[in-house]
């Protein structure tokens, strides 16, 4: 893979959002690649920037109520990861004076933060050197570089060697460089329409050079529909608590779930999940 190519593309083609900006801080770094988790860049922008205004620094946003974290985290989506973030920036208050950590190593071992975090933080907040991989890192390498349609199951003992293998040594170029393939994943590299005409590596290209192959195997298993799962029940329940200034009764509930047994199911769920609790009133939030 042609290196430079993507870095030169990612300088002239890379889409304005706020973690990308000078200045941006390392926290709101790591408050965006929370959000950015299974949640479009488009929806996590104007919550993201509104979430920073209220809680500037890890430890403002340790000191607030879980309610409050999860009205503000509005209709993300996942709401858990609200409850992590708020669990991540006690342990950032707690143990590193209110700064993000720079090693690898001390942020797995915050809450809510996994290898790809770990490393997105360290290398697009603080410069350092690491692969960065996450599902369109994949899908370009297993093109560009493997000839392969799609890539195979996520595998860190061999995505992140991959990865590492091609990164420059220039702490600046490798960090727009992991940034560069990440974006010919998300807006050129597609799953289903790869404009491999706007393509800055498209000459290199193992998959075009091949004659585009499709995929080996069965097809990949489609995301479980949304609509009338309990994901949606969720958050509706979610919805009606977060409008509530205080608990929400039963009846109201009953309005929104009629079934009494999927409610239970529904209500089950939130409280074990930290999301709801049952008051004497009915349901709430948190607190």
């Amino acid at each position: 893979m042609d290196t430079g190519a993507v870095v030169d593309w990612f300088g002239e083609h890379a889409r304005d959002l706020p973690w990308r900006r000078p200045g941006f801080s390392a926290w709101g770094t790591l408050v965006s690649e929370f959000m950015l988790q299974q949640t479009p860049v488009s929806r996590v922008v104007p919550v993201l920037e509104a979430w920073l205004e209220r809680w500037p620094t890890a430890a403002d946003l340790a000191a607030a109520p879980p309610a409050e974290v999860l009205r503000a985290w509005g209709r993300l989506g996942y709401p858990r990861r609200a409850l992590a973030l708020r669990a991540c920036a006690a342990a950032i208050a707690e143990r590193h004076g209110n700064r993000v950590p720079d090693d690898v190593d001390a942020l797995l071992a915050l809450p809510g933060v996994g290898d790809y975090t770990a490393r997105a933080i360290a290398v697009f907040a603080h410069g350092s050197r690491h692969p960065v991989v996450d599902t369109n890192v994949r899908r370009v390498l297993a093109r560009a570089v493997a000839g392969a349609a799609l890539p195979a199951a996520p595998n860190a003992r061999r995505d992140l060697p991959a990865m590492a293998a091609l990164l420059p040594e220039d702490l600046v170029a490798q960090r727009a460089f992991n940034a560069g393939v990440m974006e010919l994943g998300a807006i050129v590299c597609t799953v289903r329409s790869p404009r491999c005409g706007e393509c800055p590596i498209a000459g290199s290209c193992a998959w075009r050079a091949a004659g585009y192959p499709p995929p080996d195997g069965p097809p990949a298993r489609r995301q479980a529909r949304f609509e009338g799962s309990d994901r949606q029940r969720r958050g509706l329940v979610l919805a009606e608590l977060r409008a509530a200034d205080g608990p929400v009764a039963d009846e109201r509930l009953a309005a929104v779930l009629p079934d009494p047994e999927v409610r239970r199911r529904v209500l089950a769920g939130l409280e074990t999940d930290g999301l709801a609790q049952r008051e004497p009133r009915g349901w709430a939030l948190p607190r």
